[in-house]
């Protein structure tokens, strides 16, 4: 978000920083003649010491420059609106009724409050939002709806972290690669501070007459009594009403207060956190980070260019072993089909990472002295990010071929998943090379969160039994004790085996569904209400000891 009146604020503060003496702050000069020179000031007047005489030959100490706490310190935060105060206690409400039985849609709902809340507490404090600070909101929400859609667990808590991210990123308004990544730090600055600054707000009511808080008790008194009521009366008439009233109000029990009352502080405390940030949040693109000391032309670019060598015959063996065939360099080596496909993987997906560092590294360190040295850097590393992508191209076939050998798993496409995006990082720095880096910490973090969020849409779990149940038509090879340990995201695909396979597939899903019970609504996500409703028109029928013989309850080890 941007601010229209504390822009001002920060010229001020930036100016006071920065300021340098000016000759009204100089002490008087005797004039030579004996008189003081025109506009010294006189005599001090009675009562007050005379100011100490100057040293000419003292040397005058600079201010030291402000530590990056101070440089980051937020402004003076605008009062509490009611409307903030509402959606805060919303908020916490939601996260404690919503919350209780697990994630779902419940959490889009219960998020939403503290949106309100960060809003309302904006606008009192006269920031609008810029077109990143939109794409950011519209990005966390979007990510917040994957553990509505999916019920793996593991994409949805890698969208709820990249929620979080963006978030603070919506929040703060970041820029600079410090703001991108000590931006989610503002929330626990916000959560402490913000708590007394609702206080403050609420102590500020207190004295509010009973002419404006007392009409708006007795309206929401006089509501709930006749929704009580009410619904009490067409419950009992009813059943299919009663159930329907059933289904959407949360189950609220005396043994889980504790926990709801838990759930109900947390809530409170992140929608304060939120509104905190909103109203005043710390400027972390203040920081600068210092470029490190400038390399002479051939230190820097000779152990790059030695590396760049060694891409390049690493990728001519590749593309060798592409069109000659992988039989030749099987007997070669003495490896299996898997065992070569697999050991290169992981040393292929270490060499994307490290070459990530050594260029971060040479960024730091590049020689910046004219034209010719930008040409020269953006020569060599441009050369070394184009023959990283295909070390990663090549790492992603391996990966298939593999897959092809063995089967997808979830430790399979996650790491695939992961190469894929290191090689749209560095298509992203190869851009910024040629175009400008300005934009280059936001596009790291919109890809990350994109990233994120299709692994989610996608459905990873989903991806593993399409894949096996394709290979098992294929060939008739499945492993069904890896089934046991899916999501009910894969129901849909294995649905499609033949029994007994079926059954034994699905027996695990089956079981932990079953004693899970009844899920309330807000509480279950889209591929498990899919799942249940397979199951219940299509029960698992295969007996333990059918899928015992089968291998469906036998240890794996994956990888």
């Amino acid at each position: 978000m941007s601010e229209n009146t504390g822009g001002a604020d920060e010229a001020r503060t930036d100016d006071a920083v920065n300021a340098e003496p000016t000759a009204g702050d100089s002490p008087a000069r005797p004039d030579p003649a004996g008189g003081r020179q025109a506009g010294a000031a006189g005599p001090p007047p009675w009562g007050q010491a005379a100011a100490a005489p100057v040293n000419p030959w003292q040397v005058q100490r600079q201010p030291a420059a402000p530590s990056w706490a101070t440089l980051v310190r937020p402004a003076e935060a605008a009062p509490v609106r009611t409307a903030t105060l509402v959606a805060v206690l919303a908020s916490g409400l939601a996260t404690a009724l919503l919350l209780g039985d697990g994630m779902g849609p419940g959490l889009l709902l219960a998020v939403l409050p503290a949106v309100v809340a960060a809003y309302a507490a904006a606008r009192a404090a006269r920031r609008s939002a810029r077109p990143w600070t939109v794409a950011w909101v519209i990005g966390c929400l979007a990510l917040l709806a994957v553990p509505a859609l999916r019920d793996s667990a593991w994409p949805a808590t890698l969208a709820i972290l990249s929620a979080v991210l963006l978030g603070a990123l919506a929040l703060h308004g970041s820029r600079t690669w410090p703001g991108v990544l000590l931006s989610p730090l503002g929330f626990l600055d916000a959560a402490v501070s913000g708590t007394g600054w609702l206080l403050t707000g609420l102590r500020a009511r207190g004295g509010v007459g009973k002419d404006r808080w007392l009409p708006i008790a007795k309206a929401t008194g006089v509501a709930v009594v006749l929704l009580l009521l009410f619904g009490a009366l067409f419950a009992s008439a009813d059943a299919a009403f009663a159930d329907l009233l059933g289904d959407l109000l949360p189950d609220v029990s005396v043994e889980d207060g504790p926990v709801r009352f838990m759930l109900f502080l947390l809530g409170t405390v992140l929608a304060i956190a939120a509104a905190r940030t909103a109203a005043a949040p710390l400027r972390w693109d203040r920081i600068k980070v210092a470029p490190g000391k400038p390399r002479s032309r051939v230190e820097w670019a000779l152990p790059l260019i030695v590396l760049n060598l060694l891409f390049a015959g690493f990728n001519a063996v590749q593309l060798a072993v592409l069109f000659g065939g992988y039989d030749k360099v099987l007997r070669s080596t003495g490896l299996t089909y898997a065992e070569y496909a697999r050991q290169g993987f992981w040393q292929l997906l270490w060499a994307t990472l490290l070459t990530l560092a050594v260029i971060a590294l040479a960024l730091r360190w590049a020689p910046r002295s004219g034209a010719g040295d930008r040409r020269l850097v953006r020569v060599v590393l441009g050369v070394l990010c184009a023959l990283t992508l295909v070390v990663v191209a090549s790492a992603l076939r391996r990966m298939d071929l593999y897959v092809e050998a063995y089967g997808l798993t979830r430790l399979r496409v996650s790491v695939a998943a992961m190469e894929l995006w290191l090689g749209l990082v560095i298509v992203l720095i190869m851009a910024a090379g040629l175009f400008g880096g300005r934009w280059l910490a936001r596009a790291f973090a919109a890809s990350a969160a994109a990233a994120v969020l299709a692994f989610g849409l996608l459905s990873p779990d989903g991806m593993v039994a399409e894949r096996n149940v394709a290979r098992f038509e294929a060939d008739a090879k499945i492993d069904l004790s890896y089934f046991q340990s899916l999501s009910a995201d894969a129901v849909p695909a294995l649905d499609r085996l033949p029994e007994p396979q079926r059954s034994c597939a699905l027996r695990g899903i089956n079981d932990e569904m079953a004693e899970a019970g009844d899920v309330p609504w807000y509480a279950m996500s889209l591929g498990e209400y899919q799942a249940r409703q397979i199951l219940r028109e299509r029960p698992v029928t295969a007996s333990y000891e059918v899928c015992s013989r089968l291998g469906a309850f036998g240890s794996r080890v994956e990888y």
